[in-house]
């Protein structure tokens, strides 16, 4: 399993790459995680479920349990939030 500072570094050089894409790029790959996201919303749930159950076990409070917890429906403003960064003028070069 990779470390938080290893995973912070990977964000940060994908963040470098991906300020220097075009726009239709970006907004292309927004498009496929929110597909990505539909798709495998079994998955996904699935795994909350290993999260939720260790943030009880872990005794994290009910605001953080309700955080932590995802459902179809979140899943889906996700993808709906993805969509409209993608309709978003592009700030990267102005």
């Amino acid at each position: 399993m990779r470390s938080l500072q290893e995973l912070g570094r990977e964000a940060k050089r994908a963040a470098q790459r991906l300020a220097t894409v075009n726009t239709s790029v970006k907004n292309k790959a927004l498009e496929e995680m929110a597909q990505a996201l539909l798709a495998r919303q079994r998955e996904i749930l699935a795994a909350n479920e290993d999260d939720r159950r260790a943030g009880r076990d872990s005794g994290l409070s009910d605001a953080l349990m309700d955080r932590l917890t995802l459902t179809e429906q979140r899943i889906e403003e996700m993808a709906r939030g993805l969509r409209e960064v993608a309709a978003l003028p592009d700030p990267v070069g102005e």
